[in-house]
């Protein structure tokens, strides 16, 4: 099997060190990995399988010989090192927004469109991870039956923000049971025993930026531009797993039981529905897991061809660094790199 040379863009990061792991873990075919971060971070050293790599400032010259370079360090930095990147020779995974509706680039889940990444020029991008969850579940369904409208309603973790929110959500929780004062400064309000309808900033359509990275990249990603679909992104005080409440209309009437004999069967799936032991997925349980889970499927009252759900994943893993090495992997077994 061939071996690739790796690098990691933003690798003292969240999403980055959960690259290095997964990468270890799935024992993803490397010759070498390079870790790079901004000047912030150069010196540090990281391990990657039991040999401490130090990790080094992003320069022009970085990507020299490297096969796949996965960024996550922002899409300022993506907007600039990515291209230089690509031309170097290597085929970008990028998790930032920053090529996401660019219409040359693909937008992959590998579970929904592994097709897609074939097309690229140097650059695939990684979904947004609260989108990347939605379709996993939705897709197999929308193939049997094609979904005409979705209503999502996300409760998203701290940790989609970064590792200073979950510092912030621990000290705040501490001051409130303490009975002390609460001042943010990662989120505009408090956030522990709270919950933030706002999530990136505002459109003028009264929309956040986050509900309608949701709305445009479900359609790309499923190659479905005429979905009906609207969003309400709400930040939880919950540290890891995004969940959603899923509302969908579908082109004919769709049974519980024929949903999950499809989910049952789907690949990223894992079927958590048994109300009456009270079995339902919880972010709890789906932090460090890498599969989708879904539960409470039930028709929906409001429409006869509608049914509801509740879909929730690990936004770190499943939502970031795990489908990115997904997208390698695919690559790699399709002989695409």
């Amino acid at each position: 099997m061939a071996k690739y040379n790796v690098a990691i863009v933003g690798a003292t990061g969240m999403v980055g060190q959960e690259f290095i792991k997964i990468l270890q873990e799935r024992k993803f075919p490397m010759n070498s990995i390079q870790l790079f971060a901004s000047d912030r971070s150069a010196g540090k050293k990281l391990f990657v399988n039991h040999d401490q790599v130090e990790v080094k400032e992003t320069s022009v010259h970085s990507f020299k010989g490297v096969d796949i370079a996965f960024f996550s360090a922002g899409g300022e930095a993506s907007h600039y090192f990515a291209p230089i990147a690509a031309k170097a020779g290597a085929v970008v995974i990028d998790n930032s927004a920053a090529w996401r509706m660019d219409p040359t680039v693909p937008l992959v889940v590998p579970e929904v469109n592994p097709d897609d990444a074939k097309m690229h020029h140097g650059i695939i991008a990684n979904p947004n991870c609260s989108t990347i969850q939605m379709v996993v579940a939705l897709n197999p369904l929308h193939k049997v039956n094609p979904i005409k409208r979705i209503i999502v309603d996300t409760y998203q973790s701290v940790s989609g923000t970064g590792t200073a929110a979950m510092e912030e959500l621990s000290a705040q929780a501490r001051s409130v049971l303490d009975n002390r004062a609460v001042v943010p400064h990662v989120y505009p309000h408090q956030i522990a025993f709270n919950l933030l309808p706002e999530i990136d900033v505002f459109l003028d359509n009264g929309y956040t930026k986050e509900e309608w990275k949701m709305v445009q990249e479900t359609r790309k990603i499923m190659h479905a531009p005429d979905i009906a679909i609207s969003a309400t992104c709400v930040r939880v005080p919950v540290y890891i797993g995004h969940s959603e409440a899923v509302h969908v209309e579908f082109t004919r009437r769709m049974s519980p039981e024929e949903v999950r004999g499809i989910l049952a069967e789907s690949p990223g799936v894992k079927l958590q529905d048994d109300t009456s032991v009270g079995l339902y997925p919880q972010p709890w349980v789906a932090a460090g897991q890498d599969d989708v889970f879904v539960g409470r499927i039930r028709e929906d009252a409001s429409h006869p061809n509608g049914l509801a759900m509740w879909v929730v994943a690990d936004n770190i893993r499943k939502g970031a660094a795990l489908n990115a090495v997904q997208i390698a992997e695919t690559m790699a077994e399709k002989g695409w790199l």
